[in-house]
């Protein structure tokens, strides 16, 4: 072996080593009002999301993740400070930095640990479509991050062809903003809106940070598809006639074993939407998530450009779900499983791809991440590490979840089997019970089923107990 030889293998043996010990980085990408049921991955036919699909494909999809509230501020509070929002009393749309003190949120804490920290648009809460035309902060917490950058769009002024469904039977209203339920087939590509900007950002952190000494923890955050449904006139395209699409099987006294808290804020009947108007809203829905998953794919094509996909764990979900006129119910809310379940897609490099049937949640995250990155997971953390459901899709780490709907001062207690929902701790306000493996839709609410009678006792039991451990915390030291 010639000197020169020997010179060459220590050098590619040291870059080995170097490459080995070099910490992951953390690409988390998260969506607004987001259904895994309109995406295709998660079985839609309909809806076509082919960058979603590709990271799908690559990492682990989890069937039953769920949110910890089905509204944007407590959600994204929850998972971002490692706390129930019943622990820490965050149940609106604010920060919750004055409940948790100095204690490290999840990006935070690897800020703490040497990482490049950065934002891009909507992580902690922003209010859609006010926050994101004014371009301003929202509920951020500036000690999470290195540098953050916010990605103002026009929403519903965007120039196009724009209709207001809700609360317009006689079509009079012209497009309005809000939480209102608005199609907009818009005008220009997708820069001209925040998602395209944010995706534009992303890219280049990516670039800017993928060969750099630090790792880099960048979090993405998409508004789309929250309302308005904005979406440029290319991605509305293959969802029209809007006439086409087909909606949810509407039930003859569908309501009349759901508790009145029960019934969500957005009806079909108080928002006066036709059945014309409902089947714009599914398509501009399906628009909207189309333009979404685009910008996805131009992130994902960025890490795969700048040789550092195989040393980046990349997350992708939403702060909870949404629906499309199941119950003819729409949009958030609700405790019912098209709200309360999120898409969830964990690709850690060195492992297979898989689907994981088990329980998590979107609090798993922080102690997931850190776990995985080699950090200290901080024994506060009201979440568990899922790292064996990652290594082993047959795995399980929760015998139960626990999601809440403040506003309707609702709980759900989602095991394999059964969804458990309960209005008021008391109970006073209703009970819900639906078995998941023979009524997957839930039509048929057990609770007031004698045979059942047990099962509601012992949900009931465990709601006392998950409640009493979960405020059983270090928040008051």
């Amino acid at each position: 072996m010639t000197r020169t030889t020997a010179l060459l293998i220590v050098l590619f043996l040291s870059s080995l080593s170097q490459a080995a010990d070099k910490p992951l980085n953390v690409l988390f990408i998260i969506s607004d009002d987001l259904t895994p049921t309109a995406l295709s991955c998660y079985g839609n036919d309909v809806s076509k999301t082919p960058n979603i699909d590709r990271l799908a494909a690559q990492g682990t999809r989890f069937t039953h993740a769920y949110c910890n509230a089905t509204y944007c501020g407590p959600s994204r509070a929850s998972f971002l400070s490692g706390y129930y929002p019943h622990a820490t009393g965050v149940m609106g749309y604010v920060s919750p930095r004055p409940q948790i003190g100095d204690r490290a949120m999840w990006p935070q804490h690897f800020r703490n640990n040497g990482y490049y920290t950065a934002r891009v648009s909507k992580i902690f809460h922003m209010g859609v479509p006010g926050g994101i035309e004014s371009g301003g902060d929202g509920a951020d917490d500036p000690i999470c991050w290195v540098e953050r950058f916010n990605s103002p769009g026009p929403e519903w002024k965007a120039p196009g062809d724009g209709e207001t469904l809700e609360g317009n039977p006689d079509g009079k209203k012209p497009v309005v903003g809000g939480n209102t339920f608005v199609v907009v087939e818009a005008d220009g590509d997708d820069e001209v809106h925040s998602d395209g900007k944010t995706a534009a950002k992303a890219v280049e952190l990516i670039e800017q940070h993928a060969k750099a000494d630090k790792p880099f923890f960048l979090a993405v955050g998409f508004v789309r598809p929250h309302v308005p449904f904005v979406a440029p006139r290319k991605y509305v395209e293959p969802y029209k006639p809007y006439a086409n699409r087909e909606l949810p099987e509407k039930v003859p006294g569908d309501w009349d074993d759901i508790p009145r808290m029960g019934i969500n804020y957005k009806t079909s009947k108080n928002m006066k939407m036709d059945i014309r108007r409902q089947k714009k809203a599914v398509g501009g829905y399906y628009g909207a998530v189309a333009f979404l998953d685009a910008q996805v794919g131009k992130v994902l094509d960025a890490l795969e450009a700048s040789g550092e996909a195989d040393n980046t764990i990349v997350i992708f979900t939403s702060d909870h779900g949404f629906h499309l006129g199941q119950h003819d119910f729409w949009a958030k809310v609700s405790l019912h499983e098209e709200s309360a379940s999120v898409p969830l897609i964990i690709k850690v490099p060195g492992q297979k791809p898989a689907v994981c049937d088990s329980l998590t949640q979107l609090l798993d995250l922080y102690p997931t991440t850190a776990a995985l990155c080699g950090l200290e997971v901080p024994e506060r953390l009201q979440g568990k590490d899922i790292t064996p459901m990652l290594n082993d899709p047959k795995a399980s780490v929760h015998d139960e979840i626990l999601n809440v709907s403040p506003m309707q001062k609702g709980f759900l207690l989602r095991t394999d089997r059964w969804a458990f929902i309960q209005y008021k701790e008391d109970g006073t306000g209703g009970v819900e019970l639906f078995d998941m493996e023979k009524d997957p839709k839930q039509y048929t609410n057990l609770a007031g089923d004698p045979k059942y009678q047990d099962v509601v006792k012992e949900f009931q039991a465990k709601l006392v107990t998950k409640l009493a451990d979960l405020r059983t915390n270090d928040l008051d030291d």
